[in-house]
C-alpha cells in the first residue's frame, strides 16, 4: 500500500527549533518524530512512501535514505531549486505537492494515505482503510474530539450523523465552534481526487482542496477513532510531549538505553561523576555524554548523546539536544544549537547569553561569567 508524508513546511510556529532542522526531524527521545510515523506505516503494511521536502531537504533525505533499514521504500519530491549553491525552498502547498508527485510519475494510482510528518499517532490504519472503503468515500479525514475549550487551536470539522462532512471552521472561538471534532491531518484519498487539484501552483489541502470537495459534493467523510494523537504545533507542545513520553504516558514509545538506577537510563559509554551529584528521574543521559560531579538533574529530563553537563549545573525538566555543553541552571527549557528556549517558546540566542552558559560540547570549554 502507498502513503505520502507531508514534510515541506518551514515549521514557523516551532522556531527557533526549526532554524536548523525541518519540523519532522525534531527528536522525541533521540529519534525524529517522522521516524515514528514511518514505523507506524510499516506495521500496517504501507511499503511505498513518498515524502515531499522543501525546507532543509538534505536533513530528511540523508537520514532516511531509501527507507530500507525501516522496511519500506521511500521516494522524495523536492519543492524548490538551487541558486548560487544555496537551496531555495518553494513549497507548493500540501495538495500542490501531491499533484506534482502524481504528474511526474503517477504515484497516486490507488487508494493512498496522506499524513503530516510532525505528530505522534498510534491509529489503527487498517480500520481506517476499511471504513473508507465501506462508505465508498473518495476522501476520508481522520478526526479527533478535543476538549471544547481547546477548539480554537485547531481546524474544526462539522459532520452529520453518518460522518459526511458538511463544513469546516478554522480555529473558531469556543463560542463560535459548531463541533469539538478537529482535523488531525491524516487523510485517505482515491485517485479521482487528484483530478481536482490544479497544476503548477500553490494549493493547500485544508484551505483549497477541501472546500472544492464540498462544492463538488463528492463522498467526503470524517472518521472517529480511539487513538493517541499528539500534535507538535508549537514549542510548548514539543516540551509537553517530551515530558509525557519521559513519564511513560504515551503508549508504544520506550526510553532507550540501560536503566542503571530507578528512573535513570544511560546510553553506551556515558559517564556520571557521582560525588555530590543528584539525579531524580525520569532522566536519560545519552551515549558518550558526561555529567560532571556536583551536578543536579531533575526529571523528566532528556540529555542527548555527546553532551557535557558541567559541575554545578542544574537541569530541571528540560531537553538538551545532542553535542551540547551546559553550565548553569536550566529550568523547563530546551537547549538546541545556538538557542535556549523556555517551555513557552521564548528563545535567547547563545551570543546574547551572559557567561556563555551553553555551547557545542565539541568546542573548547565554556567561559563562565565573572
Amino acid at each position: 500500500m502507498k502513503a505520502m508524508i507531508l514534510a515541506a513546511g518551514k515549521g514557523t510556529r516551532v522556531r527557533p527549533l526549526t532554524h536548523e532542522m525541518p519540523k519532522p526531524m525534531i527528536p522525541i527521545l533521540g529519534k525524529p518524530v517522522m521516524e515514528y510515523l514511518i514505523e507506524l506505516l510499516a506495521r500496517h503494511n504501507f511499503r511505498q512512501i513518498m515524502i515531499n521536502t522543501s525546507h532543509l531537504p538534505h536533513k530528511i533525505e540523508n537520514y532516511f535514505g531509501d527507507g530500507q533499514r525501516l522496511g519500506v521504500e521511500i521516494g522524495y519530491s523536492f519543492e524548490g531549486h538551487i541558486e548560487e549553491g544555496e537551496v531555495v525552498p518553494v513549497a507548493l502547498g500540501s495538495a500542490g505537492g501531491m499533484k506534482r508527485i502524481h504528474e511526474f510519475g503517477g504515484f497516486f494510482d490507488a487508494t493512498t494515505l496522506v499524513i503530516c510528518g510532525d505528530a505522534l499517532v498510534d491509529i489503527d490504519l487498517g480500520a481506517a482503510l476499511a471504513e473508507h472503503r465501506q462508505k465508498g468515500a473518495l476522501c476520508s479525514l481522520i478526526a479527533k474530539e478535543v476538549p471544547r475549550e481547546a477548539v480554537s487551536s485547531y481546524g474544526v470539522v462539522v459532520a452529520d450523523e453518518d460522518g459526511q462532512i458538511i463544513s469546516f471552521q478554522e480555529k473558531p472561538t469556543v463560542e463560535e465552534a459548531r463541533s469539538n471534532l478537529v482535523n488531525t491531518a491524516i487523510y485517505i484519498f482515491e485517485p479521482e481526487v487528484l483530478d481536482l487539484i490544479p497544476s503548477g501552483r500553490f494549493f493547500d489541502i485544508g484551505s483549497d482542496l477541501f472546500p472544492l470537495l464540498l462544492q463538488e459534493k463528492v463522498p467526503f467523510f470524517a472518521q472517529r477513532h480511539d487513538f493517541h494523537w499528539i500534535d507538535i504545533g508549537k514549542v510548548s507542545d514539543y516540551w509537553s510531549v517530551v515530558q509525557r513520553v519521559m513519564k511513560r504516558e504515551v503508549a508504544g514509545i520506550h526510553i532507550h538505553g540501560t536503566q542503571i538506577r530507578r528512573g535513570l537510563w544511560v546510553g553506551l559509554n556515558a559517564r556520571i561523576g557521582w560525588n555530590g551529584t543528584r539525579i531524580e528521574g525520569p532522566v536519560h543521559v545519552g551515549s558518550g555524554s558526561l555529567v560532571e560531579e556536583g551536578s543536579e538533574i531533575i526529571g523528566p529530563a532528556w540529555i542527548g548523546h555527546g553532551c557535557r553537563v558541567e559541575s554545578g549545573s542544574r537541569i530541571v525538566r528540560s531537553v538538551v539536544f545532542e553535542h551540547t555543553r551546559v553550565a548553569g541552571e536550566f529550568d523547563e527549557q530546551i537547549v538546541c544549537g545556538r538557542y535556549c528556549v523556555d517551555k513557552n517558546g521564548i528563545a535567547v540566542e547563545k551570543s546574547a547569553s551572559s557567561g556563555w552558559q551553553w555551547g557545542d560540547a565539541r568546542n573548547r570549554p565554556i567561559r563562565r561569567a565573572a
